[in-house]
């Protein structure tokens, strides 16, 4: 027979039991998620020591170190202390109150924000006295790219008249999916890749929506990381082209220094933030001498830089502190007001400008009247003059009048707009992403091409084989009213030249992320503007070269300038670079 107390005892030890069995059903059933933890300046020298420190808080927390130890994605050890880690809410929530902890935020995913370019700025190859010679084109720097990886076979990353590898280079090349040590030379000194965190939350690398594949390695499948990598340090190619347009020299702003490449962003150009988190914490322990990031967040800014959604800045924090210049893109959200990102003071920003290139495309009309659009199209025509529509009128019976104007998705007849060339203007929505949508619209639906009236003509999209030419609202309404008047109207598209100095600039692009900052309005952002519209640098695999437009472009090209600055005055600081290039900013057009 078992006595009162006994029995009390059995009962309270089943109910800790049962509560225990439900407290960890509960934590089963709820949902991680992966969670960045910082903890400020790290307290100790050994990396190792750090490590264990992280694991140490974790294993508080789940009460096993085999749990903490699977839970972990990385430990930031090298510029500063934090982790990665897979945690529900409630464990999140428990590590934030931890003394030690400076905060937890979840880890959001960031996106992706040639030759004439840098003549254009006046930075000539050649000239005795010039900034280029007096440093020997950068040899020695290194500049650490966090981007979507590198095309090594690329002309622009050969290693030709380098020397060995800068002493204080601390990196590694990185093998893996078609890629090895051997792509790594006396260029691309270091090739690293990051993708615990995308795969933690999407279960995977996405695809590229170009290439349709990706590889788990340095190798870029996107070709971002290659154009930006390239249009800061790429080595002298000549006669690059993109089928035949800027045909020229290509090089980056100082040819000679050295990459280090921190692949961060995969497929489309999705880059989280453990991940990258993860590159500059690679990238300060290395040894390089600037970081490039053209990368940002549609998230509106949180308060204080240190706090929530700002992990570039946390990063770019520990850099700078460790005398590493960092420079990132600041958006590609304008024509609006106070959308700039990578709004840290410590970061140096950059906004996107337009140069003196221009990719003319001749529209002859029916009437002999010849009008002016842009393009990058080097097809092999459309054969002679074709009928001419305008998108309304050939609009499906059900759809939005202002939806088929626009050439929205599904807005057309395609019996009617079969082999014709159709006009179409864009909508209130992104002029950038209504291209997009009217031309893959317009071909889908059989036509021969598309004229896409808009606010701007300077982000151009590149439908090399098939005519897709912007034209502003003057030119649009002048094709429109033609058709009108006209029984059986046509067209004929010449394919795209280009031609530099006929175009005033600079001019701030009109997709470029405007000041001012409003986390903060006495620091005045972006910094600085730099070329940033039809830039032509180095692709992946079967684009050698090619035109992309965005802050992304703008961002190396000032990369290329402090690491130009860093050569000549290797002890200045972050500070006095940025200083100096926001100081001596020239916004007059070049001399030809």
């Amino acid at each position: 027979m078992i006595s009162p107390s006994r029995r009390n005892l059995v009962a309270g030890l089943s109910l800790c039991v049962i509560l225990f069995l439900c407290l960890g059903i509960y934590a089963e059933a709820e949902s991680s998620r992966v969670y960045i933890v910082y903890l400020g300046e790290r307290q100790h020298e050994d990396p190792q020591v750090v490590v264990n420190s992280h694991h140490d808080l974790l294993t508080t927390i789940f009460g096993s170190k085999k749990a903490a130890l699977e839970s972990i994605l990385y430990s930031y050890k090298h510029g500063f202390s934090g982790f990665a880690a897979r945690l529900t809410e409630t464990q999140a929530r428990a590590i934030a109150e931890l003394p030690e902890v400076v905060h937890v935020i979840p880890s959001q995913t960031h996106k992706l924000h040639t030759t004439r370019s840098w003549d254009y700025l006046g930075l000539h190859p050649g000239t005795p006295d010039s900034l280029l010679s007096t440093v020997n084109y950068g040899d020695g720097v290194i500049i650490g790219v966090i981007d979507t990886g590198i095309w090594p076979e690329s002309q622009s990353f050969n290693d030709e008249g380098l020397g060995a590898v800068p002493s204080k280079w601390r990196g590694r090349c990185d093998g893996g999916e078609l890629f090895n040590t051997s792509n790594c030379n006396n260029k691309i000194v270091g090739a690293r890749f990051f993708a615990k965190g995308i795969i933690a939350k999407l279960g995977g690398v996405p695809l590229s929506l170009e290439s349709k594949r990706e590889y788990l390695s340095p190798r870029d499948a996107n070709g971002h990381g290659t154009h930006t990598a390239s249009t800061a340090a790429g080595s002298f190619v000549r006669n690059a082209s993109f089928g035949g347009l800027g045909l020229g020299l290509a090089r980056g702003g100082a040819p000679r220094a050295r990459l280090a490449i921190y692949k961060a962003c995969w497929g489309p150009g999705v880059c989280d933030a453990a991940d990258m988190l993860a590159a500059f914490d690679s990238a300060i322990r290395d040894g390089v001498d600037i970081i490039s990031v053209s990368v940002g967040t549609d998230q509106p800014p949180q308060p204080g830089y240190l706090d929530n959604q700002n992990d570039r800045s946390i990063g770019a924090f520990h850099a700078v502190a460790r005398g590493i210049t960092v420079v990132c893109s600041g958006g590609n959200a304008g024509p609006f007001p106070q959308k700039v990102t990578n709004g840290a003071p410590w970061i140096m920003t950059v906004a996107a400008s337009t140069i003196d290139r221009s990719l003319p495309t001749a529209i002859t009309l029916g009437n002999n009247r010849t009008l002016i659009g842009q393009s990058i199209y080097f097809g092999k025509g459309v054969g002679g003059q074709k009928s001419l529509v305008f998108s309304a009128d050939i609009a499906r019976d059900n759809a939005d009048p202002s939806s088929s104007t626009s050439c929205d998705a599904g807005s057309l007849n395609s019996t009617l707009a079969k082999g014709k060339i159709v006009l179409c203007f864009t909508g209130a929505n992104d002029p950038r992403e209504q291209y997009l949508i009217a031309a893959s619209t317009v071909f889908g639906a059989g036509g021969a091409g598309i004229i896409f009236a808009m606010h701007t003509i300077n982000i151009l999209i590149p439908f090399s084989l098939r005519p897709a030419v912007q034209v502003d609202y003057e030119i649009g309404t002048e094709i429109l009213a033609y058709i009108k008047a006209t029984r059986d109207p046509t067209t004929m598209i010449s394919l795209t030249h280009d031609t530099i100095g006929k175009v005033v600039s600079p001019k701030v692009a009109y997709f470029s992320s405007r000041g001012p900052n409003s986390l903060s309005l006495d620091v005045l952002k972006p910094d600085i503007a730099a070329p940033g519209v039809n830039i032509l640098a180095a692709g992946s695999g079967f684009k050698p070269f090619f035109f992309d437009s965005g802050t992304s472009m703008a961002c190396p090209h000032v990369s290329a300038v402090a690491a130009l600055l860093k050569s000549l005055h290797p002890h200045w600081s972050p500070a006095a670079i940025k200083s100096a290039i926001v100081t001596t900013v020239n916004m007059s057009p070049q001399p030809q």
